[in-house]
């Protein structure tokens, strides 16, 4: 019959270590190597805090066999101040292994969670897409958490059931072996049910976990466009619509929580019929005084066999919990591993070029096409135009035509498709990621400030930045004005995503802080589109007179890009003009286009 049951036990070891579970389980359990000392402390006091639970149920049996039985107070006494010292020694023992626990648990998170953060951070913004920023949260929070939450269980359950298991099956054999077969009959139930429950659970653990993504997926964009859901009076529309995915989750939660709730009350009736079984048993084998199931005519012994038997189920109850817990950490072990093993689609150099010299500045492109890998579409097709060092270079098209694409190629966010972008010569993929991100002063669409001060998010782009610089910055942002009025100035404080400002203001100040860096080349990508026309115009004036660098601006409107050296006309991904504004407007009719749909007949001419 042991036989048997092991034989079914590697079957279903299998299935629960399908997709490389055990391997993957191992690769993500590597990372305990720095918390390893408290981890071994943690086993050590785990087996201590076990045998002195193993000696207990003895010593009492001593006590009700000689003590009890014989009169004698003070073997009672001496026994029963052994019994309070172990238990006491036993007590401390095991406040200390819970405390070592929590703290490898712990630390075994903060490690796992700083892991995936460093990887996500050197991904390229390609690999974020493809697994998706809610997703990416989930696996930093829940995945995380279960992962420490089976290190915890490893700890205190496979370590201590065995234990258990071993030294309680010793003791029953010790004090009656025929007896202590009876309890084993109960044995294949509980691992059969264990394996039931499994098969039920595995596939909920996997669909829990893409419900738990798609609800932190529909709660960010539900948060970040609150303000157009109640300007649409939406309000109760999406209230329904959350509320249907979060009853899937909560149903699939219940299930699994149903299914769960019958492997422990099981284990406890089969354990309590077991102990009735036990009882009747040994009660007719005393009034028999048969030699054959005999235990040695003691209550002591009987109670002590008891305790023991209730030890082994336990132990055997709580391996059985085992096969479900691991099957959830193999799941979670394989999401956090899909992002630590996710290979950059865009990688540095083997030898990266150097250029500590400050450089020209230019940058070109040269026959470049892009497209994003899951889509056909080519998004810019043999692109090629020159931003010359020094001069401010403009782009403009409708939307869609691939303006912010091509800013995403200059800072080698994604890789061109075929041709390349050259920075004063050299291809930037012969360059370090770090490297070129030195030498350009990036300020996007979306103004992102950081919660702190205003003078931390100028730092932000310069930490080793004067107060002169600073100032500068602010000058040349137009943010002077403003930043000056506030209470405390340049330190004052910048609340959660900058509420605290105007759209006009965020974006000014994120200026700012591109133009913290002593940098070659300045890339504005639309960043001026909150702006009033006076104060545009004074920005685009100011950078013209005080900043020596190539400016490459992004834009839809035609007037902030009046006076640049060169204008690139984009159209559906395509370079369809390329000049200054009077010359694109008498030879280029969508550029004219877009003047006549934006400004006066008089720009026309």
């Amino acid at each position: 019959m042991l036989c048997c049951l092991k034989s079914r036990f590697e079957k279903h070891k299998k299935k629960l270590l399908s997709f490389k579970g055990g391997a993957l389980l191992k690769k993500v359990l590597r990372y305990l190597k720095p918390i390893r000392s408290a981890a071994i402390l943690s086993m050590i006091l785990v087996l201590l805090a076990q045998g002195m639970t193993l000696a207990l149920p003895m010593l009492m049996s001593q006590i009700i066999n000689v003590g009890i039985q014989d009169a004698d107070v003070d073997y009672i006494k001496r026994v029963g101040a052994i019994m309070i010292g172990v238990s006491a020694l036993g007590l401390g023992i095991s406040a200390l292994s819970s405390f070592y626990s929590a703290k490898v648990s712990a630390g075994y998170g903060k490690i796992l969670r700083e892991k995936i953060f460093l990887k996500v951070e050197s991904l390229a913004q390609s690999d974020i897409d493809k697994i998706g920023t809610p997703s990416l949260i989930t696996r930093c929070t829940s995945d995380v958490q279960i992962m420490q939450d089976f290190l915890l269980q490893s700890i205190q359950i496979i370590i201590a059931s065995p234990v258990m298991l071993i030294g309680g099956t010793f003791m029953a054999f010790f004090l009656n072996a025929k007896l202590a077969m009876i309890i084993f009959a109960i044995i294949p139930i509980i691992a059969v049910l264990a394996f039931a429950v499994v098969k039920l659970v595995m596939p909920l653990f996997k669909e829990r976990q893409k419900m738990t993504d798609e609800v932190n997926r529909f709660l960010r964009e539900k948060l970040g466009g609150m303000r157009v859901i109640r300007a649409f009076n939406r309000t109760s529309f999406e209230d329904e619509r959350f509320s249907e995915k979060n009853l899937r989750l909560s149903a699939l939660v219940m299930k699994f929580a149903r299914i769960m709730s019958v492997l422990l009350p099981v284990c406890i009736m089969l354990i309590i019929a077991a102990l009735d079984i036990l009882i009747f048993a040994a009660t007719k084998s005393i009034d028999a005084m048969t030699d054959a199931v005999k235990i040695q005519n003691s209550v002591g012994d009987l109670q002590a066999f008891v305790i023991y038997m209730v030890m082994i189920v336990f132990s055997v109850s709580m391996t059985a919990a085992m096969f479900v817990i691991v099957p959830r950490a193999n799941i979670s072990a394989r999401r956090i591993c899909e992002i630590l093993d996710l290979e950059a689609g865009i990688k540095d150099p083997a030898a990266p070029l150097k250029t500590d010299e400050k450089l020209a500045g230019t940058v070109e492109f040269k026959n470049v096409s892009f497209g994003y890998d899951d889509t056909e579409n080519t998004i810019l097709s043999n692109v090629s135009f020159t931003a010359e060092s020094g001069k401010t270079t403009a782009v403009i098209g409708s939307t869609g035509s691939g303006k912010s694409t091509l800013v995403n190629l200059i800072l080698r966010f994604y890789d061109v498709t075929d041709g390349a972008v050259l920075f004063d010569g050299t291809d930037v993929r012969s360059l370090s990621q770090a490297e070129l991100h030195s030498k350009i002063g990036l300020v996007p669409q979306k103004a992102g400030l950081f919660s702190g001060s205003i003078r931390e998010n100028l730092l932000y782009g310069n930490e080793n930045a004067t107060e002169e610089r600073l100032r500068l910055a602010l000058e040349i942002a137009q943010c002077s004005d403003f930043v000056d009025a506030l209470p405390q100035g340049i330190d004052s404080p910048v609340s959660q995503n900058a509420t605290n400002f105007s759209g006009g203001q965020k974006q000014r100040l994120s200026i700012a802080r591109a133009l913290v860096r002593d940098a070659e080349v300045f890339v504005f990508d639309d960043s001026f589109s909150a702006l009033d026309f006076i104060t545009d115009a004074a920005l685009r004036r100011a950078l013209r007179e005080k900043l020596d660098a190539t400016v490459i601006i992004v834009a839809q409107r035609v007037g902030t890009i009046l006076d640049a050296d060169k204008i690139i006309v984009l159209d559906e991904g395509k370079v369809v003009g390329e000049g200054t504004h009077k010359q694109l407007v008498s030879s280029c009719p969508i550029y004219r286009e877009i003047v006549r749909s934006q400004l006066s007949e008089e720009a026309l001419v």
